[in-house]
């Protein structure tokens, strides 16, 4: 995703209503389906940091830890083939699966 605000460690989409004449996005990446919008880019970014700090305290009353666009972790689905080639690579290397995984992606990533 190209056009992406970033808050408190919270990542919001940023769309154009051409129709409406308004911009408006959602946080990306929590279980939470939380909007926002606004009618310039400035009126988007401040109803944006506005959705993400009433979200904060909405987990703070409820005593809930707030879900973070990105926590670190996914799953990945690979075929069998695959999932023991990376397996061996990784055993040949001495370091885990998930190591494995972590420096192949940030190497790839980095070029």
């Amino acid at each position: 995703m190209k056009d992406v605000l970033n808050y408190k460690g919270f990542n919001g989409s940023v769309h154009f209503a051409a129709d409406d004449s308004v911009f408006y996005g959602k946080i990306e990446g929590i279980k939470d389906l939380i909007t926002f919008e606004g009618e310039s880019v400035s009126e988007l970014t401040e109803a944006f940091h506005y959705m993400v700090d009433e979200h904060i305290k909405d987990c703070e009353a409820e005593n809930i830890e707030p879900e973070k666009s990105y926590k670190g972790s996914f799953n990945v689905r690979l075929t069998p083939e695959l999932h023991k080639r990376v397996a061996h690579s990784a055993k040949i290397r001495g370091i885990s699966i998930n190591k494995y995984v972590f420096e192949v992606l940030n190497e790839n990533l980095s070029r």
